[in-house]
């Protein structure tokens, strides 16, 4: 199954995504992890050092010349089969697999963003960006997980219309709100109508019906132990909370009806 995580910026997008992608792991599934949002934080917050992270695919000016200009032509359709191994890095589980399970294989990707800062085009790294994470989700038949950039800017470009679920993570704040709403009409225009809606950090209340909004369907607390952890480190796993947030993303993947081996 492919999910896409997208939302407002700082809302806990990131956080969930490895959250996940550690949960499935720890559950006997492969997982390639893409992280397409402007922060690249997702393998710092998988437990990755900053000297182990992968360089982005955007900065690989030397793969945008071979696969895009090859030839000399302008080519928006490359050939990409051979580059998820070759950019990926393995990633460390957080905690130990389930009893009797064999633990799955997690996989980085960093998509990097193309701002064009300074001018001048940039639509030959774009191309070459899509035409990667088109193939991952489209071509593997492994889980995928991609940590989009903040707002709905991948969601303008079509970049995850073919994905089979979205999460909208929000603060409970109307900003945060207002943002998932659109995200979850921007995705719905895109036929991307599997969606769920993850309120995090809700310490009470009840969110606003607001037109777009995916219907609310998990919740997450203050998480004591990852706002200590947060102060000394980037890694979001094997926090005291595991055991809870594992049963979030369970109910989490029920609701976008995932298919997935059975807890131990």
């Amino acid at each position: 199954m492919k999910i896409a995580f997208a939302g407002k910026g700082g809302v806990g997008k990131t956080s969930l995504t490895a959250w996940m992608a550690d949960h499935l792991a720890r559950t006997g599934r492969n997982v390639w992890m893409i992280d397409a949002d402007t922060a690249l934080s997702l393998g710092q917050a998988s437990g990755l050092a900053a000297g182990d992270l992968p360089e982005p695919l955007i900065r690989r000016g030397d793969l945008v010349r071979d696969r895009i200009h090859a030839g000399g032509f302008l080519n928006l359709n490359p050939d990409v089969d051979d580059l998820p191994e070759t950019l990926a890095v393995d990633v460390p589980l957080g905690g130990p697999a389930r009893p009797g399970v064999t633990p799955g294989r997690k996989r980085l990707i960093v998509m990097g963003a193309v701002t064009n800062a300074g001018g001048g085009c940039a639509c030959d790294a774009n191309a070459l960006l899509k035409a990667v994470l088109a193939h991952i989700v489209m071509d593997r038949d492994d889980w995928v997980l991609v940590d989009l950039e903040a707002g709905v800017e991948h969601l303008g470009r079509g970049t995850v219309a073919h994905v089979d679920g979205l999460v909208v993570v929000s603060e409970p704040s109307m900003r945060s709100l207002q943002t998932g709403a659109e995200v979850g009409r921007m995705a719905t225009d895109l036929g991307l109508t599997n969606q769920a809606l993850v309120i995090n950090r809700l310490a009470h209340g009840t969110p606003p019906a607001l037109d777009g909004l995916p219907e609310w369907s998990v919740t997450i607390p203050p998480l004591p132990g990852l706002m200590e952890r947060q102060m000394t480190d980037g890694s979001v796993l094997g926090l005291p909370e595991t055991e809870r947030i594992d049963a979030i993303i369970e109910n989490l993947l029920d609701r976008l009806g995932a298919k997935r081996p059975a807890l131990a």
